[in-house]
């Protein structure tokens, strides 16, 4: 059975993955909005993420 903290790790995860791929799409000038705002969402949930599991341990 996978437990709350392993299921938030794993999602924690996902997230610099996606992190990373979109910091990939960033441009060196002009960036669009979009690309800043989809980065700025999944960073903030990862923080939120680092807090929880944070909180388990």
């Amino acid at each position: 059975m996978i437990t709350d903290k392993e299921q938030l790790k794993k999602r924690l995860l996902q997230l610099e993955a996606e992190i990373t791929e979109t910091k990939k799409r960033l441009p060196a000038h002009s960036v669009k909005p979009q690309v800043m705002m989809d980065l700025l969402v999944l960073e903030d949930e990862r923080d939120d993420l680092l807090a929880k599991l944070s909180e388990q341990e």
